[in-house]
């Protein structure tokens, strides 16, 4: 009796907590005057990332997250699929650049800014990093058996995201500013009978930093 009340009361304990400590560090740089051109209306911004596939190519879901925590701000967006189909084929995984340093090259292919302005773009966002494991710890066990399946242990993996964005006024044709974040956590997983995840948060602080900076740097008309 006394061990099932001991296992209540830590599962609730547990269970309580959603997710682990994270801290995060953001930079914002500006390579234009403050007052950075505001979008007129009808103008908006896209979100890319690099569209080769291998390492270094940033998760789908953060450019997700960075264009649902723009639109929260008020920053027209439009969405990453609509602007690669409306580039098509420039912006398909062989053809994209593969930094935001080609992207001088990719606007002096005939017919790619008279696509763009038709897309009624202004500003493009160049998102470059990852999400990784750097270090874990500890173990977990987990067993069934007719009448009984559980799990028992302690696990921690340590966890960082890495990111930049680099903002390109497309119309002038250079760089307005970049911000960059760094979050780290670590996940904890407690085992006793039923795993229970302490997850860090750390693609999502890095989200909501950069989402920050980019909608003070650029500004709805």
């Amino acid at each position: 009796m006394r061990a099932s009340r001991y296992l209540l009361l830590v599962v609730l304990g547990v269970g309580g907590l959603s997710s682990a400590c994270v801290s995060s560090k953001v930079e914002q740089f500006r390579s234009a005057p403050r007052g950075v051109t505001p979008l007129v209306t009808g103008d908006t911004v896209v979100v890319l990332n690099r569209r080769q596939h291998g390492d270094r190519e940033t998760e789908e879901s953060f450019n997700n997250c960075l264009e649902n925590k723009l639109t929260s701000r008020q920053l027209p967006v439009t969405p990453q699929a609509q602007f690669v189909d409306a580039l098509f084929p420039w912006l398909e995984p062989r053809a994209a650049p593969l930094s935001a340093r080609a992207l001088p090259q990719l606007l002096d292919q005939p017919g790619v800014v008279d696509r763009i302005r038709a897309a009624r773009v202004r500003y493009m966002i160049w998102i470059d990093g990852e999400s990784e494991t750097v270090d874990s710890a500890g173990s977990l066990s987990c067993a069934a058996a007719p009448g009984f399946a559980g799990c028992l242990g302690f696990g921690m993996w340590d966890k960082e995201s890495d990111y930049e964005a680099e903002v390109w006024d497309l119309d002038a044709r250079h760089v307005v500013g970049k911000v960059s974040a760094r979050a780290t956590g670590t996940t904890y997983m407690p085992a006793l009978i039923i795993p229970i995840p302490l997850v860090a948060r750390t693609e999502a602080a890095a989200c909501d930093g950069i989402a920050e900076q980019l909608a003070d740097l650029i500004r709805p008309g």
